[in-house]
C-alpha cells in the first residue's frame, strides 16, 4: 500500500493539534511541525482527539447533511420542490461544476476528518484496552470517510478498479502534493483499516461511537460495493449471528425514527453520527432540508411513494401526503426533530446488513436470500406474507426493498452506481435530468477547483466532463 503524504488543509491540521494540547504546549516549537507524539501523550489526549474526529463527521457537507442528501437527490428517491431555498439545485438538475460549494465542502471536510484520524492512528502511546479501542475507532472512521469519498469522486469498483480514485493520506507532510491513487488501492486501505478496527475494538459504548460489529457491518457494505458477494455474506453473517443487535418491527418503527437520543442498547442502529443538543448544525441540520417546519426543500418522488403498500409502516410513519408550491407532494418525515436534540444521521443499520446478506446469498442459495429479505419486509408490513420470487426477479426484489428501506438515508445513488444502472427519474424532476445514463460524467463529483489550483499533481487528474 502506498504511504502517500499530503500538504494541504495545513491550518485545519494545526488547529486540530493545538486543540488537543495542554498548557505545556505553549512553547517555542513551530505549531505546524508539532509531532503527533508530543501532542498525544496520554489516554486522555487520545480520547479528546477522537472526540474531535467524531465531531468532524457532523460537518454540513459530510454526514451532517450533504452526503445523505446527495445519495437520494442524485438518484430517483428525492427531488427539489419548486418552492426551495436553492440548496442542492445543481444536483437536482445534474449541472454541478468545479466550483460547486457542496463538492468542495465534502472534499475539504472529508480530508480534515481523515487527518484527525491519522493523528490518533500514528500516536505512539503504549497499547492497552482503552488505547486500542480509541485507535480502532479512528481506523473505522477513516475507513468510512475514504469509502464515502471514493464512491462520490471516482468510478465504481465494479466498473473499473484501476481507475483514478482519491489521494491516500496516512501521514502529514505539508510539502508534498499527492495524486489520486487507484480505486483498488483505496479499497485495499479501507478494508485494511476495517480489519484493524475489528481487531482492536472490544467495547460497545453507544451507537454514536464505532464498535467491533459496526466496523464489520461497514466491511459488509464495502464488499458489496466491490461486487465481492462471498465476503459480503461472511461479514454480514458475522454481524447477524454474533453482534447481539436486534431489529425494529412495525410496533416500534415510528418511535425508533422519532427518538433523537443516541442508543445505548443494541437496537437496529450499529452506527450513527450524533447531532445532540450541544453539537448540532442548527438550521443546517439534515432534518431542516426535509421537514416542512424547516426548509422542506426535498420531497419524496411519486414513484418511490407508490412502492409502499397502504399497510407498510414506512409509508404511514415516514411519508405524509400534502401540497407544496400548489402541487400534490409527498413530505418526508424521517427526520422530525428540529429543536434542541436533533435527529442523528444513521449510517449502518441492521436492516441494511440483512439486505446485504440477501443480495450476497441470491446467486448461491435463494432460500437463504428470501429468508434474509423477508426478515426485513415482513417487519415493515404486517400484512405482507413474504417474497417468493426466484432468479433475476428475486434480485430485483432485493434491490427494490433496499430502495424502500434505506430511502432518505443516502444509499440509493451508490446502489445504482455499483450495479451500473441508469437512473430513471419520475416526472417530478426537471425534464432535462429525468434519464441519467450509465456511465455519465456527472455521476462523479468534480475534484474541487481549489484543490486542482493548489495541487499540480492532481490538476491533470480531474474527472471527465469538468
Amino acid at each position: 500500500m502506498k504511504n502517500i503524504k499530503v500538504g494541504f488543509i495545513v491550518i485545519a491540521f494545526a488547529s486540530l493539534i493545538l486543540s488537543s494540547c495542554k498548557e505545556e504546549f505553549l512553547d517555542l516549537k513551530p505549531y505546524t511541525a508539532l509531532p503527533v507524539a508530543d501532542a498525544l501523550k496520554t489516554e486522555g489526549d487520545v480520547q479528546v482527539a477522537l472526540r474531535g474526529a467524531y465531531a468532524s463527521l457532523r460537518g454540513v457537507d459530510i454526514f451532517g447533511r450533504t452526503i445523505p442528501v446527495l445519495g437520494d437527490i442524485m438518484a430517483d428517491n428525492v427531488y427539489q420542490s419548486a418552492q426551495n431555498t436553492n440548496r442542492y439545485t445543481n444536483y437536482n438538475q445534474y449541472v454541478q461544476n468545479v466550483t460547486d460549494g457542496n463538492a468542495q465542502g465534502m472534499w475539504t471536510q472529508g480530508y480534515n476528518c481523515i487527518l484527525r484520524c491519522n493523528n490518533i492512528i500514528n500516536s505512539t502511546l503504549a497499547s492497552n484496552v482503552n488505547v486500542n479501542q480509541y485507535k480502532g475507532e479512528a481506523y473505522a472512521i477513516r475507513a468510512l470517510m475514504y469509502f464515502t469519498l471514493v464512491r462520490f469522486y471516482a468510478k465504481p469498483y465494479t466498473q473499473d478498479p484501476t481507475a483514478l480514485g482519491v489521494p491516500i493520506v496516512t501521514t502529514f507532510d505539508q510539502t508534498l502534493k499527492p495524486g489520486r491513487a487507484k480505486v483498488s488501492e483505496v479499497y485495499t486501505l479501507i478494508l485494511s483499516d476495517l480489519a484493524q478496527a475489528y481487531t482492536l475494538m472490544t467495547l460497545f459504548t453507544n451507537t454514536s461511537q464505532f464498535s467491533k460489529y459496526a466496523a464489520k457491518g461497514l466491511e459488509a457494505k464495502v464488499h458489496l460495493t466491490k461486487g465481492d458477494l462471498p465476503n459480503a455474506l461472511i461479514a454480514a453473517n458475522d454481524v447477524i449471528n454474533n453482534s447481539g443487535f436486534t431489529a425494529v418491527t412495525t410496533t416500534n418503527y415510528a418511535s425508533y425514527w422519532g427518538n433523537p437520543v443516541v442508543g445505548t442498547v443494541k437496537l437496529e442502529t450499529l452506527f450513527e453520527v450524533s447531532s445532540d443538543a450541544v453539537g448540532n448544525l442548527a438550521f443546517d441540520a439534515l432534518g431542516y432540508i426535509y421537514n416542512q417546519a424547516g426548509y422542506g426543500d426535498m420531497l419524496c418522488s411519486d414513484d418511490l411513494a407508490a412502492l409502499y403498500s397502504a399497510t407498510d409502516v414506512r409509508k404511514t410513519a415516514v411519508l405524509q401526503a400534502g401540497t407544496r408550491a400548489s402541487l400534490p407532494s409527498w413530505f418526508v418525515r424521517k427526520y422530525i426533530n428540529l429543536a434542541t436534540d436533533r435527529d442523528d444521521t444513521k449510517l449502518i443499520r441492521l436492516a441494511d446488513i440483512y439486505l446485504i446478506a440477501a443480495e450476497a446469498s441470491a446467486p448461491v442459495n435463494e432460500t437463504n436470500a428470501r429468508t434474509f429479505l423477508n426478515f426485513v419486509a415482513t417487519r415493515r408490513d404486517a400484512s405482507f406474507t413474504g417474497y417468493t420470487s426466484t432468479g433475476a426477479a428475486l434480485v430485483n426484489d432485493i434491490i427494490q426493498e433496499r430502495r424502500k428501506e434505506l430511502a432518505f438515508e443516502g444509499d440509493r445513488f451508490h446502489d445504482l452506481n455499483r450495479l451500473k444502472l441508469p437512473i430513471n427519474r419520475s416526472l417530478n424532476y426537471p425534464a432535462a435530468a429525468r434519464t441519467i445514463a450509465y456511465p455519465f460524467d456527472k455521476r462523479l463529483l468534480p475534484i474541487p477547483q481549489v484543490e486542482t489550483d493548489a495541487n499540480p499533481t492532481i490538476k491533470a487528474q480531474q474527472n471527465p466532463g469538468y
